[in-house]
């Protein structure tokens, strides 16, 4: 199913609905600045057919480096923040300042607290003190991001990031000078890992500079990220390491270059299609906490699995996790499971709720996000030079 030039920018305009989950909100954004979208051709537009797809996809396809990473300049750890939130650090300016951001996939810009923004939201975050760093330097862009009931906005500016190792100096990215609604959030900002496309800011993303400086082999990233354990996940950079999943990586070509969307055969429960019937979209994005879908969809998927609303989840007891059957998501032919232990979440007070929510945001297709919950239970790799994502089961 393709996707028009209108349904790709109405997602670029609300991509960003998914990481405040703990405050019960559902984000929209709209940024003052804005990049045109172009049309471009689609790989299934061009090719039709299912294995000549496939077979083109291997004949053109580099290798992929498959080898251990031992320089931090390839690998970087992540944290499991209650398996809502993955962190990892970056530092800005120079000397160093060290923040805790989200790698997310959703969305293309990075954004940090600025010194200058005193709401009781900024007051949560490690803010960047422009004034200390030697390479800052300013622009007379602004930003204007909304999410639910959580606002932000500021100005885009420059200076030296890294990841690690890695290194993009004289890098675009938006600090916020005013906040709020973002009480309570355990991170200190958002690096996106979108296509430039999806920028906000019009601003490059870290990973196209990267990747244009030859920081790195190939131009791709990869995910591992783990259940219940705090340390242990992972975000790669240029390669992918085979220790991290079981068997092949299956790819999946995206529906249009210019976001990790691919098309999804259906989703099914009891050999029974109870969503997706007739095929829809899918999001991989590593910076949503659940599996999103539209709501009458998750609605029905709820009584399926005799969840009762409370506040804004839906509750089970804890001891049907181990008769509840698993919900099979079918992608490029491929069935991808996730069991019961892994759709059911435990809360603060370690009651059982499911990891299905409801998608607010209005497109023209069926439309699906395939956040973390999905994700830890296969590894994923995101490939810029072929506009599509691998996935294996996690070890």
């Amino acid at each position: 199913m393709l996707r028009t030039q209108t349904s790709l920018s109405t997602w670029s305009q609300k991509i960003h609905m998914k990481w405040l989950v703990l405050l019960g909100l559902v984000a929209f954004s709209e940024c003052i600045v804005k990049i045109p979208l172009r049309r471009v051709k689609t790989m299934r537009n061009a090719i039709s057919g299912k294995n000549t797809l496939n077979n083109i996809l291997k004949e053109h396809a580099y290798r992929l480096p498959q080898i251990s990473f031992r320089g931090s300049n390839l690998t970087h750890p992540l944290r499991n923040i209650r398996d809502l939130f993955y962190v990892g650090n970056i530092t800005i300016g120079t000397p160093p300042q060290e923040f805790q951001v989200i790698f997310d996939t959703g969305s293309s810009d990075l954004w940090v607290a600025s010194i200058f923004c005193n709401s009781s939201s900024c007051a949560a975050h490690v803010r960047f003190r422009h004034h200390q760093s030697s390479t800052f330097r300013p622009t007379n862009k602004t930003f204007r991001i909304t999410y639910g009931s959580g606002r932000m906005k500021g100005v885009v500016v420059h200076d030296t990031v890294r990841i690690g190792d890695l290194v993009s100096t004289d890098q675009p990215f938006c600090i916020s000078l005013a906040e709020s609604g973002f009480e309570g959030i355990p991170f200190d900002g958002i690096l996106g890992l979108n296509y430039p496309n999806m920028s906000f800011s019009g601003a490059i993303p870290i990973f196209d500079n990267l990747k244009n400086e030859g920081a790195i082999s190939e131009p791709v990233f990869a995910f591992y990220l783990s259940k219940d354990k705090r340390e242990g996940s992972v975000v790669m950079f240029g390669g992918v390491d085979h220790r991290y999943y079981k068997g092949e990586l299956k790819w999946v070509p995206l529906i249009q270059a210019g976001g990790w969307i691919v098309h999804m055969d259906r989703i099914s429960f009891e050999r029974k299609v109870i969503a997706c019937s007739g095929g829809c979209e899918a999001l991989v994005d590593t910076g949503a906490p659940l599996i999103d879908g539209p709501k009458p969809l998750v609605d029905n998927i709820q009584k399926l699995i005799g969840a009762t609303p409370r506040g804004s989840k839906h509750y089970v007891s804890c001891s049907v996790v181990n008769t509840l059957p698993s919900i099979i998501f079918t992608i490029n032919g491929i069935n991808y499971p996730v069991p019961a232990r892994a759709y059911i979440l435990k809360d603060s007070e370690s009651h059982c709720y499911t990891a299905f929510k409801e998608n607010t945001v209005r497109t023209s297709r069926e439309t699906w996000i395939l956040g973390d919950v999905f994700l830890r239970l296969y590894f994923s790799v995101f490939d810029r030079g072929n506009d599509r994502i691998g996935l294996a089961r996690a070890v």
